[in-house]
């Protein structure tokens, strides 16, 4: 078998038919963080089944003060999981996804493992595994913590390949009525659904095979694998991996379960996948202090015919700003760089929002304001990523909440269990 390249075939669990319920799969953790009503909602619907939300520990609680407990719950669960028989493990496996999303467009995926070792999201790499964004360190820590001494990983990560013949993904779907179907299911929350299929072994080859074509096609030092979403879980994983590296000097890497991580592959050109615009919220601020200060920084203006402009909410008001003196490619590079300034020097908070109906609601609040950021176009990002390095942090979203990729299948990294 082809073994070129970083994506290849996994030992992979998914819960057996009488734990598999609409109550396993849930959306990934990141998601919805400013919006608590979802996850108690989630844990409503969930109540006493066998679930992935046992399994995660959704961000909203991410600085809660019994974290540490929360992380050990879930650490024991993905033990008695395991013990009690909820998985069925498929050796060597790839599984090809189709995703209907919430707006009826059917996204195709393929699940399999990534070599963390063909990874790095430094500015600037040039490793065939690559972060599309900046990767904030700060953030790996308290995620570090989770994986350490878990049994289990559960991939919301997504990666994209810049597939423009559809080489690799987009041939299984004529082959998928003759593949072994492994779960089929609705998704909660207007999540849409999900199906999967075992993709057989000379289907893989060709898979591997077309995979490292794309990497034979891009030059020197090729870009082939593009985080798309879950780029801190992915950074986690390497992060985890290193360490546990350093600590068995004479282990055997090449085998070793932490070495790889469970991603999706998406291709870039697939027309259900769209791409939308992160827009930031800040509260506990100088709300005036911040504008004065944004607008002489950045030289904003109400009116101009500049290539960078956002609107702020504030309250029931909106208003649009041209941006004269850019310190970025992107406009959210520009307006991301002076808040990350802003925020070490004066405090606050910042989160990062999915949706212009959220970001207005919570604009409403006090000392609080809503940045509304433009669309990237998703044909932009390769060529980007190859240029200038990883982009500003949270530069966009593939499509709605709803629509990210919902925890479904599982993966051992460690063998002491």
């Amino acid at each position: 078998m082809n073994t070129k390249t970083a994506f290849s075939a996994a030992n992979i669990l998914l819960p057996n038919e009488v734990s598999m319920s609409e109550a396993w799969a849930v959306c990934a953790c990141d998601q919805y963080t400013g919006e608590p009503a979802y996850w108690q909602e989630t844990e409503r619907l969930v109540g006493e089944k066998p679930s992935a939300l046992r399994l995660i520990l959704p961000e909203v609680y991410l600085e809660d003060d019994d974290v540490a407990v929360r992380i050990a719950k879930i650490q024991q669960t993905m033990r008695d999981y395991l013990a009690q028989g909820i998985f069925t493990e498929y050796q060597n496996a790839m599984i090809y996804v189709e995703r209907v999303q919430s707006d009826g467009k059917t996204r195709a995926g393929l699940i399999g493992k990534i070599d963390l070792e063909q990874y790095d999201y430094s500015k600037g790499s040039v490793s065939p595994v690559r972060a599309t964004e900046a990767t904030v360190p700060e953030r790996i820590p308290p995620r570090v913590r989770i994986r350490r001494g878990a049994a289990l990983e559960l991939p919301h990560i997504m990666i994209l390949l810049d597939d423009p013949k559809k080489t690799v993904i987009e041939p299984l779907a004529v082959q998928r009525l003759t593949m072994q179907k492994v779960y089929d299911t609705k998704l909660m929350q207007g999540g849409g659904s999900i199906k999967g299929w075992l993709v057989p072994e000379a289907e893989q080859t060709r898979i591997l095979d077309a995979l490292t074509a794309l990497g034979e096609n891009g030059g020197e030092n090729p870009l082939v694998y593009a985080m798309g979403d879950g780029n801190h879980s992915l950074a986690t994983a390497k992060a985890y991996y290193e360490e546990w590296k350093a600590a068995n000097p004479d282990a055997d890497t090449e085998n070793a379960p932490q070495r790889y991580a469970l991603v999706e592959l998406v291709n870039l050109h697939s027309p259900a996948l769209e791409f939308e615009a992160i827009h930031r919220i800040l509260n506990q601020i100088d709300v005036k202090k911040l504008l004065l200060d944004m607008i002489k920084a950045l030289d904003l203006r109400t009116k101009g015919e500049t290539e960078q402009s956002f609107t702020c909410v504030l309250g029931h008001t909106e208003r649009k700003y041209y941006i004269h003196k850019p310190t970025s490619n992107l406009t959210v590079g520009s307006v991301q760089m002076f808040l990350d300034a802003w925020l070490k020097k004066n405090g606050g908070k910042i989160d990062y929002i999915h949706g212009e109906k959220v970001v207005k609601e919570l604009a409403l609040e006090k000392n609080s304001l809503g940045i509304l950021l433009p669309d990237m176009k998703k044909s932009e990002l390769f060529p980007t990523v190859i240029k200038d390095g990883a982009l500003p942090r949270k530069t966009f979203s593939m499509g709605h909440a709803a629509d990210k990729r919902f925890y479904m299948e599982c993966r051992k990294i460690t063998d002491e269990i």
